[in-house]
Order: C-alpha cells, then sequence, then structure tokens
C-alpha cells in the first residue's frame, strides 16, 4: 500500500486507501460522440491529500465520507498537481463491503 505522499506524477500501478473528503459535482461531457461523465474527489490519507478523478461509473462509488481502496490505479499531473485516477485497468473498492459480506451471511 503506497502513502499519499509517496505518490509521483506518471506513477502506475499503485494501491491506495484513504476517505473522501469532498466530491464535486459530476460533469457530462461528450467524447468520440460518446457520453461520459466527470467528477473530481479529494482523497486523504494519515499523510496527505490528491484529488481523484472519477470517470463514468466510478463517480456514483463513492460519497463523502466513504474509506475506499484504489487498486492498480495511475497518478497523472494536471496544472502541477498530482491527481489519481483508478483508469481504464484499475479499481476503486470499498474495503469494508468486503468484509462485511464475509462475516455476515445473508439469511434468506
Amino acid at each position: 500500500m503506497t502513502k499519499i505522499s509517496e505518490l509521483k506524477a506518471k506513477q502506475g500501478s499503485v494501491e491506495v486507501e484513504g476517505k473522501i473528503l469532498e466530491v464535486s459535482p459530476a460533469r457530462e461531457f461528450q467524447k468520440f460522440g460518446r457520453p461520459g461523465k466527470v467528477a473530481n474527489a479529494i482523497l486523504e490519507d494519515d499523510s496527505g491529500k490528491i484529488t481523484l478523478s472519477l470517470w463514468n461509473e466510478d463517480v456514483d462509488k463513492v460519497k463523502e465520507g466513504d474509506v475506499i481502496r484504489i487498486k492498480n490505479g495511475y497518478v497523472n499531473e494536471w496544472q502541477g498537481d498530482l491527481q489519481l485516477t483508478a483508469g481504464r485497468y484499475g479499481s476503486i473498492e470499498k474495503p469494508g463491503d468486503e468484509e462485511a459480506t464475509e462475516e455476515e451471511p445473508k439469511e434468506e
């Protein structure tokens, strides 16, 4: 697991865990004639904060206060600031969700 303070531009295959401090409203766009949406969130761990770019279905996965883990993420630089994204090959997970389903089987 990498700390936010250790991230560098153009770094790939990063795994980071942190808490979502805020999520900006999603913005819709067209790319190659296909609709998409993007939103920025602020992700914080005990070492610092970074802007997290959320694309398409990832926009609806997180909300303020969530603790998430980015797996196989990528770090970009935009206007001098570092930005983290799950990108095409990464994923956003909520560590608590996996544990809850394992510990508490659902009764039907």
